[in-house]
Formats: C-alpha cells, sequence, structure tokens
C-alpha cells in the first residue's frame, strides 16, 4: 500500500506519516524501488497516533501509548498512568487560560475604549506606562 493509500485509510497526512517515519514511530517496509510499502498494521498505528495526537498528547507520550499498544503484556495500569499525567497536564493549562482569560477581561472592561491614547490594557502590558 502506498503514502497516498494508507494516509486515506487512516485519516493522517502524507506529510505527518513522512515525520512519523523520520521519528522511529512506523516503519514501514521499502519495495525495491525504493517507495514506501506500507500494510494494514501501519493503518491501524497511524489512526491510533493520529486520534493520540487529536487528543493532545505529546509525541513522546505516542510513542509510549504506541509501545503499550503493540505489547499484548501491557497492563492497562501502565497506559491509565500515562492518560493520567496527560490529563493533570490539561487540568494545569485550563486554570492558566482561566486566568488568562479574567485578567484580560478585567483589562478589557477598564480600557474606555475611545480616541485618547492612555490604555490599560497597554500598561498593563508594559508595567513602566503610568497611565491612570
Amino acid at each position: 500500500m502506498n503514502i497516498g493509500d494508507v494516509a486515506r485509510q487512516s485519516g493522517v497526512p502524507p506529510k505527518t506519516i513522512r515525520y512519523y517515519e523520520d521519528i522511529g514511530l512506523i516503519r514501514p517496509k521499502r519495495a525495491e524501488n525504493g517507495y514506501r510499502d506500507f500494510n494494514q498494521s501501519h493503518v491501524h498505528k497511524l489512526a491510533f497516533l493520529g486520534r493520540a495526537r487529536a487528543l493532545g498528547f505529546t509525541i513522546e507520550d505516542c510513542r509510549t501509548l504506541l509501545a503499550l499498544y503493540e505489547d499484548e503484556n501491557r497492563e492497562s495500569l501502565q497506559v491509565k498512568a500515562v492518560a493520567e499525567e496527560h490529563l493533570r497536564q490539561i487540568e494545569e493549562k485550563i486554570e492558566k487560560l482561566r486566568s488568562m482569560k479574567a485578567t484580560l477581561s478585567e483589562l478589557v472592561d477598564k480600557c474606555a475604549g475611545d480616541h485618547r491614547p492612555d490604555c490599560p490594557i497597554i500598561a498593563d502590558l508594559s508595567p513602566e506606562l503610568s497611565y491612570k
């Protein structure tokens, strides 16, 4: 199967497939003519990686999850640990985003948004400015 076929079946773009090959996440065989030769297993792995990336897992997390996916003797505890750590990181990002939103909302509310040059948003971004 060529890269276009595996891209269509897995939902992963050819450029990403080449990248995954470059970093060793997948290892298609090469035909005599040098072209990549994918099989159905590659389609499944690429779809797996695509879904993992869509959920925000890092490349290294994907490497770990893929190794666990391929390991028939894996323990679900190992998979859960990777997912729980990723969930913790997501929750941390959400809290940071909430804080950013609150700060920015406050600054937008304080800004008159008129033709005067003074602006609390600029003042906050550049604390040395003393707009009052």
